[in-house]
């Protein structure tokens, strides 16, 4: 069937589907421009979670000469989807008797932004994703599909991404709060429902971070007598001391410390399909 023949309902919707896809890059970038401006927090007040105005919102956050209609498209953009909910509200006007104004507050999903009673949230996470060494390599997705020898990482910046983030200190570090606001959560809805290490008494975490998940399991088991914590060097060196739980450093691609169980979160599928056979059959 030839274009011309479909429907021009189908064809409306199929253009608007693509203009919507062409233009998907706003809802990250908007997105990590309000963690970087820390909308949650500002909303979220220790909880109160009451609808502000972007003028509101700037004023908890900003200092003089920012532009509220700015901030202002940034969060119905997200409202669309999902993350702030908005409140539209009338109040009388001297002029014409009424006016109206947009107040924002934060849905579910907002409140995984704010920042918690430890320090942790899904921000750093945003932030992680949306970092220049990562954004270079995007637009040379294509070029692994023509050439799968070279990574697009490795195009983009000279070097694999975790030899880059190894000489970077602050990507590093980001890297650590981003696992920890990831991992924690996680780890509580796991750890409420599996009870998959009783008779261990060394548990290796391959991919570790900072050592949350060790941290966890061995205070809801305390028969774990001992954690490795395993990550390259640069990572652990800056992970902190846990009673119970030893940094190592290291290679996974190499080898991996020895111990009754081996712990994996997340991490087997950004290896590729021979490390996992290799992984899944030692």
């Amino acid at each position: 069937m030839a274009l011309n023949e479909e429907s021009a309902e189908k064809r409306k919707s199929a253009r608007l589907a693509i203009f919507e896809l062409a233009n998907m890059i706003s809802v990250p970038m908007s997105l990590n421009a309000i963690v970087r401006l820390k909308v949650a927090d500002a909303i979220w007040q220790g909880g109160s979670n009451a609808p502000l105005s972007a003028s509101q919102i700037l004023q908890r956050i900003a200092s003089t000469g920012s532009d509220p209609e700015n901030l202002q498209r940034i969060l119905r953009m997200l409202t669309s989807y999902g993350v702030f909910e908005e409140h539209l509200t009338i109040e009388s006007s001297p002029l014409d008797g009424s006016a109206s104004e947009r107040k924002y507050s934060l849905t579910e999903v907002g409140k995984t932004l704010v920042t918690d009673t430890e320090g942790l949230s899904y921000a750093p996470y945003v932030l992680q994703h949306h970092q220049d060494a990562l954004m270079k390599a995007w637009p040379l997705v294509h070029e692994a599909v023509l050439d799968p020898t070279t990574e697009p990482f490795v195009k983009a910046n000279g070097e694999p991404a975790y030899d880059y983030y190894g000489k970077q200190p602050e990507m590093n570090e980001l890297m650590l709060k981003a696992m920890s606001g990831v991992s924690v959560p996680f780890m509580e809805a796991m750890l409420d429902g599996y009870d998959g290490f009783k008779g261990v008494e060394r548990l290796v975490d391959v991919g570790g971070s900072a050592g949350d998940c060790l941290r966890m399991i061995l205070k809801k088991h305390p028969g774990v007598r001992q954690g490795i914590n395993f990550d390259l060097p640069e990572v652990v060196a800056k992970a902190p001391i846990i009673p119970g739980v030893t940094n190592v450093g290291g290679d996974m691609f190499k080898s991996i410390p020895d111990g009754d169980a081996i712990f994996m979160k997340v991490l087997v599928v950004t290896c590729s399909s021979q490390f996992r056979m290799v992984m899944l059959s030692s």
